[in-house]
């Protein structure tokens, strides 16, 4: 079954390579969306794909970014979209 997340994750995100590590993670898990900075502070993701990958994606990038320390995570699912050809980092 394919669904879709939207994930924020806080704590030490930004400037530790968090958006190329979780681009490498989602291109291995053949996941397509997105993930940019917030200005908060924060990094905002969009998954999409097997249900299986998607959530494997959100636990990997919540436990075994090399760089980042991520104090907390909000993820809300919901029905699978299809809107995205690949996952890119946005700006």
């Amino acid at each position: 079954m394919r669904i879709r997340a939207h994930v924020l994750f806080d704590g030490l995100v930004q400037g530790v390579f968090f958006r190329a590590n979780t681009k490498r993670c989602a291109d291995a898990m053949g996941l397509t969306g997105w993930v940019r900075n917030t200005y908060d502070g924060r990094v905002e993701v969009i998954f999409e794909g097997e249900e299986k990958n998607v959530k494997a994606a959100i636990e990997w990038c919540a436990t075994k970014q090399p760089h980042a320390k991520v104090d907390s995570k909000e993820v809300e699912y919901s029905e699978f979209k299809g809107e995205f050809k690949e996952f890119l980092v946005r700006y």
